[in-house]
């Protein structure tokens, strides 16, 4: 796989086994598992493993063929989403995912223009790498691109107010010099959570007020729902439902299949009409019964195990113990997060610049603990904290004790 494959930790782990929210290692050590939302009602969760071997043994094709479980998948999946959307697209990866609905959004608006978060990443395929922003790639910035900062009121002396009308006049300026260079504005693609800007905390109505921008200049929205999706935020199924709009678009995938390929597009009938009337679209492995097995088989076991009220009564847990800690440590600015997407952002106690060096220590100590978490933001300074949603109250109390004795002994 060669020497750039990306592993974690200083002493990469590997792992041989894994069950409900706890890995084993290739040694027998167990670890509880506060990162992956790949897994996303639990690991290996018998009744996936159950749906996905049935259909294995019975069919497997694509979708130029009828088939009902790929049927059912779409219309159980659609029942979460809000109209007009309507329509279900499938792919095998959320890069997958987020390239489609770029593809149709040009295609309707005639632009090409996109406007993307400053420090965001949403897929590797060539034209998804011209508009990363937060990850290294060789690809250099597309000339259609424009890349906004997002305000965190965490990080501002200034009131809201101002905070708001100052961040909204960098969309007015991103969106004039996109028309004003013949590129127009075809969408903004952006997660829901900012995940990987470092979970801000932003100004009251900046989203919706950002999409109205937008939408005036003729683009489309699209919410990448990879990280934010099916349920994380905990007060509603998708991200973008935490705002008052309903985008284009919604890019699926990750957590999709419980760890099985699959991704989709969710749009309008009008959209998904309109492109396939002028394109001949098709994925060969895209839409196959087995993975339509694994996505029915992970909105049946949410629903069964009332996993989005856990993922918002835990998460409330698990954010009240976290605001704890930070009130603890001059070198924690903040708890930050919503549902169980959550963490800490560390800093220099004296002169208040980002931390990164406290919080690789902190993942490393965590890792010696037994406890898997990781670090995102813009200077990798924020505790990212995203296990599966069955995550409960004792693994909260497991993970945060955990944490404090690691705190302590920084």
């Amino acid at each position: 796989m060669g020497s750039h494959s990306p592993l974690f930790y200083d002493s990469p782990l590997a792992v041989q086994s894994a069950a409900g929210v706890w890995l084993t290692s290739m040694d027998g050590v167990t670890y509880l598992d506060g990162y992956n939302n790949v897994p996303h009602v639990g690991h290996c969760h018998p009744y996936v493993v159950e749906a996905v071997h049935e259909q294995a043994r019975q069919l497997n094709i694509h979708t130029r063929y009828l088939n009902d479980r790929v049927l059912d998948y779409a219309e159980q999946l659609l029942t979460t989403v809000d109209q007009p959307l309507a329509r279900l697209a499938l792919t095998n990866s959320g890069s997958e995912a987020n390239e489609l609905a770029l593809r149709i959004a040009r295609q309707h608006t005639g632009h090409t223009g996109v406007l993307v978060t400053d420090f965001s990443y949403h897929g590797n395929t060539t034209s998804l790498a011209e508009l990363t922003t937060g990850l290294p790639v060789r690809e250099p910035l597309g000339a259609h691109v424009r890349a906004l900062t997002i305000p965190d009121m965490d990080h501002e002396s200034e009131g809201e107010e101002a905070v708001l009308a100052r961040s909204l006049a960098l969309v007015d300026t991103a969106i004039a010099s996109l028309q004003q260079a013949g590129h127009g504005v075809s969408a903004l693609l952006f997660y829901p959570l900012f995940s990987t800007e470092g979970l801000p905390r932003l100004p009251k109505g900046y989203v919706t007020m950002v999409v109205d921008r937008v939408r005036s200049a003729g683009g489309l929205v699209i919410a990448d729902e990879v990280q934010a999706g099916f349920g994380r935020v905990g007060t509603s199924m998708w991200g973008h439902q935490l705002f008052d709009m309903v985008p284009d678009f919604v890019t699926l995938g990750r957590p999709m299949g419980n760890g099985h390929p699959l991704g989709g597009v969710i749009t309008t009938t009008n959209l998904l009409d309109e492109f396939g009337s002028n394109n001949l679209y098709f994925n060969t492995f895209a839409g196959n019964p087995v993975s339509a097995a694994a996505g029915l088989a992970v909105l049946k076991v949410m629903n069964a195990e009332q996993l989005l009220d856990n993922a918002d009564t835990t998460g409330g847990l698990l954010r009240g113990k976290l605001t704890e800690l930070a009130g603890r440590y001059d070198f924690i600015s903040a708890a930050k997060g919503q549902g169980l997407f959550t963490g800490l952002e560390f800093v220099d106690p004296t002169t208040g610049a980002p931390a990164p060096a406290i919080a690789k220590q902190v993942v490393e100590g965590m890792l010696a603990r037994k406890v898997l978490i990781s670090r995102i933001g813009r200077n990798d300074n924020m505790l990212k904290i995203r296990p599966p949603i069955p995550f409960n109250r004792q693994h909260v109390e497991i993970l945060t004790d955990r944490l404090a004795d690691c705190l302590t002994h920084l």
